[in-house]
């Protein structure tokens, strides 16, 4: 059902007056009756008590139909009427079920109910005012999307194809978030080799390829000499994401090459918790303790990467095997590859692209799209991904501490500002001997959740971290000085799905919610992957 459909602008005539207390020149007000049926009232509060309870009774009258006297010459006309009224009905009910005294303060009612604001929610939850970024054809300008310049130029104000991009990419992720919900559980004789079903956002897609990390935490040895039969409590294969392909015609001409990617699912279980919480920085393997500025990388990031499971290889060897196949495919064509994930699959992409980025001597182009990630290295392995032509875009939203850890709490801005004053021999020395001297890598895309017009400011830990929040936030960033883009694609049902504890009161009443609206987004949790992609494609 169309809520456009249904409140038209016809009918916010009934809301003409802003105050209280208002005169009525010549007829009797159906939302003031005379004073002889009321009792004088002397408090503003008691006036829009009222006013609200006699604005319900109204809405709650059932539009009585009126005989059509069709006339000769004046049918076209009686029609038009007749649609109007229907259209003026239909607002009514819609009304009706928006139960306005319950969804604005009784103080603030009366100043509320105005036909701006009445405009302004039904523009909100309005689907046809919903608007897609633009599907355009990327073309010869692929390589400046996919991070040749950094981005110049395109984030701020956002560029609205990368935006389109962006979302899409972190679709991939949810996908991966669904499978992995769908059955969690994985043992150890299962097949690696078998990739599983992903419902993919994007049909032009196919998966190629399940990547699997195990987490490994030791116990102490006095504990193996007890009880050696705990392992299965410190050791654990799960899958955490997936290698896809497009194998499309008309996508692939549309983007400009065949893009590989590869989506990887946040922390979701207790081990993976555990990895985490190793932060000391430790040196990547193959390095020279003796160079200065080395490479470093979380311990839990790195153990998580590199270690393999009884029957399961490692995230390393998968990927890297994966993508040298896919190139030795399809050699000769224009490629790319996308490394995208949230939270511990943001950490544990970056390690990937450090990886495939030299896998072969043909390798394409490496980027990668981050959501909420945590601080990976040290300045060492930033200069290790800069040199290999990694390219990475960070984003990040204000309110999210997940993107402050680990190591101190010291944002880029004044690291840099510190180089420049030639601190830098300083810095780098600590960056050497400090085990919790940590960087971010790439460019940043910084959002922020107090521009939201359905999030709540004050919104919790969980929800500023909450990958579908940061593709709400993503669709809705227009610029660092902009508001809330107001049309933006996202739905609102979904955000209320999601969150809806963080979803500003406005938004979540019991009467609002049993409006069905956007009916078509909302998706139930079977027990079988449902497909994250809640917006058909323009082009289909």
């Amino acid at each position: 059902m169309q809520v456009a459909a249904t409140l038209p602008a016809t009918g916010v005539h009934f809301f003409s007056t802003r105050r209280a207390s208002f005169k009525c020149n010549g007829y009797s007000s159906p939302l003031k009756p005379s004073l002889t049926t009321i009792a004088p009232v002397t408090t503003t509060t008691e006036m829009t008590k009222i006013h609200l309870s006699n604005l319900e009774k109204l809405l709650q009258k059932e539009a009585k139909p009126e005989p059509v006297i069709q006339k000769q010459g004046k049918t076209g006309e009686n029609r038009g009427k007749q649609g109007k009224k229907t259209e003026e009905n239909r607002g009514r009910n819609l009304l009706e079920g928006l139960n306005l005294s319950r969804i604005w303060p009784e103080m603030k009612a009366a100043e509320e109910m105005s036909p701006r604001h009445l405009i302004r929610l039904h523009r909100m939850l309005s689907s046809k005012s919903m608007e897609y970024s633009p599907r355009n054809n990327l073309g010869s300008r692929w390589k400046e999307y996919h991070g040749c310049k950094d981005w110049l130029g395109l984030l701020d104000p956002l560029d609205e194809n990368l935006r389109r991009e962006l979302v899409r990419y972190g679709e991939f992720i949810q996908a991966a978030y669904h499978c992995f919900h769908s059955d969690p559980a994985t043992s150890a004789n299962d097949n690696a080799h078998v990739a599983r079903d992903v419902s993919l956002p994007d049909r032009s897609y196919k998966v190629t390829k399940s990547l699997y990390t195990t987490s490994s935490i030791g116990l102490p040895k006095w504990v193996d000499d007890v009880a050696p039969d705990l392992g299965w409590m410190t050791q654990r294969s799960s899958w955490i994401g997936y290698v896809a392909v497009c194998d499309d015609k008309a996508e692939i001409q549309r983007m400009g090459r065949r893009d590989i990617v590869i989506a990887l699912r946040g922390t979701a279980t207790c081990l993976e918790w555990g990895e985490n919480l190793r932060d000391v920085l430790v040196q990547m393997p193959g390095e020279n303790e003796l160079v200065d500025a080395q490479p470093k990388v979380e311990c839990g990031f790195l153990s998580l990467y590199k270690t393999g499971g009884a029957k399961i290889p490692s995230l390393a060897e998968s990927v890297v095997n994966e993508v040298k196949r896919l190139i030795e495919m399809y050699k000769g064509e224009s490629l790319s590859i996308t490394v995208t994930g949230h939270s511990l699959g943001a950490a544990l992409a970056l390690l990937v692209a450090d990886d495939i980025s030299t896998c072969s001597p043909n390798a394409p182009p490496v980027a990668v799209f981050s959501f909420g990630g945590p601080r990976v290295g040290n300045k060492g392995f930033v200069n290790r991904l800069e040199s290999k032509n990694v390219k990475v875009l960070r984003i990040v939203n204000k309110q999210d501490v997940i993107t402050k850890v680990p190591g101190m709490f010291v944002s880029e801005a004044i690291d840099k500002k510190l180089r420049d004053t030639g601190a830098s021999g300083v810095l780098n020395l600590l960056d050497n001997s400090m085990p919790w001297a940590y960087s971010h890598v790439g460019t940043e895309l910084r959002v922020d959740t107090t521009k939201s017009p359905f999030l709540k400011p004050d919104a919790d830990v969980a929800c500023c971290h909450d990958l579908e929040a940061y593709l709400h936030l993503v669709d809705g960033y227009l610029g660092s000085n902009e508001s809330f883009r107001p049309n933006a694609k996202r739905s609102l049902a979904k955000l209320l799905n999601e969150q809806g504890a963080n979803i500003k009161k406005l938004y979540k009443g019991k009467d609002l919610s049993n409006l069905n609206l956007n009916r078509e987004f909302i998706f139930s949790r079977p027990s079988c992957l449902p497909s994250p992609s809640v917006l058909p494609s323009p082009s289909s």
